[in-house]
């Protein structure tokens, strides 16, 4: 909602209103195109009238008679370039939205470069966004993908950090949940455990808050902009804990859909990526290797089979997607049939879509055709997002080594020792520190022979840095 309002120069859309949205252009940085796009698809930013969409560092041609609305980190290099833009009078006005509130000094810098290209008229706002976090899903939320190992478990558990970079972690990782509760219009109940990074995050948003309640002119939480915030007696609460109270947990594999996409593909802000097996055929001899076709999928909210089933377990998942396909395919005379009808057998869907908009008033029958082809794209994308995870499971043999964590864990008996298990040669899955983390963090002794356990996985080939860090954090 609030990206939307942003898009439409900051004033709540309005739901029934027929005109043409006013064409505009977007400009945005990484950050800001890390935060838009696991939650507007082209097609709506196109209906939201934006025509094009460009990073604000790339070459781009002057565009003079249309407004442009900028969503960016206020960072230095960011700032200049807009006033770079300023100067080179590109285009007709401008809209200036920061993802995080930008300095009084940075605004100055823009004010002067705005009066020396004699461009103070065509600013048409500048707005403080408080956007600074990436929404997944309804109700999860990361703090950032740019330079993400920059507040990382690592990051802060460095024992060489220096006081200046911990201050700078701890800022970033403030500010995003600031802005996470300015968007949200709430004020939380904040708690957290002491004498860890959790209770200093939660120190310094409090103070954050505090700071701007006190500010009666332009405190975030008052005023109409997201509800009456502060007055309303639901108060979330936030809890802040540090990773370290429970390293087990990253360690486990999980045999969910959602989970084993995570762990095995590479998939990032809601989309995937995989490269395209090219089948059997073979190449003529000589002939260069034919290159893999690359091709992304969004798995969003709208994907009504990723939502359904992205907690199932895998084989669950599998069965799923067959089953949808079957019920497709006896539909699929009636996609044919209805092809026929609107004269479009061969056409690709591109072509469909335009027509989608006239179905009704063809025919009746026809309005279903975009709903069927709707279905099976997505059972094409599923089969193939689930096809590329279960040839990581056969190679990696995911499937057994999943079942013997579960064991671990569990606590119950295991048909191999986790000594034979390790040493075997075939079994490659078991070939990282995870052997070892798991006794060490589930059965609380530490096994005896860990020697052994140290030198099997020495042979195996792993890194034991993790294992003495483990030892030195016990």
């Amino acid at each position: 909602v609030a990206l939307k309002r942003m898009l439409n120069f900051n004033v709540p859309p309005v739901k029934n209103s027929t005109g043409e949205p006013v064409w505009k252009v977007l400009i945005y940085d990484r950050f800001g195109q890390d935060i838009i796009s696991p939650l507007l698809s082209v097609k709506e930013l196109r209906d939201m009238g934006i025509t094009l969409h460009l990073l604000l560092h790339s070459d781009r041609d002057a565009i003079p008679d249309v407004p442009a609305i900028y969503f960016v980190m206020p960072t230095e290099e960011n700032i200049d370039r807009m006033c770079q833009d300023l100067r080179n009078q590109l285009y007709e006005s401008y809209y200036l939205n920061f993802i995080s509130a930008i300095s009084r000094s940075k605004l100055e810098d823009i004010a002067n470069a705005a009066i020396g290209a004699n461009a103070v008229t065509q600013v048409a706002k500048v707005f403080d966004q408080y956007l600074n976090f990436i929404t997944l899903e309804d109700d999860m939320f990361v703090l950032c993908n740019q330079n993400k190992e920059l507040v990382s478990y690592r990051a802060i558990n460095r024992p060489d950090i220096t006081d200046t970079e911990m201050e700078t972690i701890m800022d970033t990782i403030v500010d995003s949940l600031f802005c996470f509760f300015v968007t949200l219009g709430a004020i939380p109940i904040i708690r957290c455990s002491r004498g860890t990074a959790a209770e200093m995050v939660a120190v310094k948003l409090d103070k954050k808050l505090r700071e701007n309640l006190r500010d009666a002119r332009n405190s975030l939480f008052t005023g109409d902009t997201l509800g009456a915030g502060q007055f309303s007696f639901q108060r979330p609460l936030l809890v802040l804990v540090d990773r370290n109270i429970d390293l087990a947990t990253p360690l486990h594999h999980t045999w969910t859909y959602q989970a084993l996409v995570h762990d095995v593909l590479d998939f990032h802000l809601n989309r995937v990526n995989l490269e395209e097996s090219t089948g059997m055929e073979s190449s003529p001899a000589g002939a260069r290797p034919k290159k893999k076709n690359k091709k992304s999928y969004d798995l969003t909210a709208s994907d009504k089979f990723w939502q359904k089933h992205r907690g199932s377990p895998f084989p669950e998942v599998a069965e799923s997607v067959q089953q949808e396909l079957e019920s497709y395919r006896t539909q699929e005379d009636e996609v044919k049939r209805l092809k026929s009808i609107m004269g479009i057998e061969g056409e690709d869907e591109g072509a469909i879509s335009m027509l989608s908009d006239n179905t009704a008033k063809l025919t009746s029958a026809v309005s279903s055709l975009p709903e069927l082809l709707e279905k099976k794209r997505l059972i094409d994308l599923h089969t193939n997002v689930a096809t590329a995870v279960l040839e990581h499971i056969k190679s990696r043999k995911l499937d057994v080594y999943f079942e013997y964590e579960e064991k671990i864990m569990s606590k119950s008996t295991l048909d191999k020792s986790l000594l034979d298990m390790i040493s075997d040669p075939d079994g490659e899955y078991f070939k990282s520190e995870l052997g070892i983390k798991f006794v060490k963090i589930h059965n609380k002794s530490v096994p005896v022979d860990l020697e052994q356990y140290k030198k099997a996985l020495m042979d195996a080939g792993c890194n034991l840095a993790p294992l003495s860090y483990i030892k030195q954090w016990k």
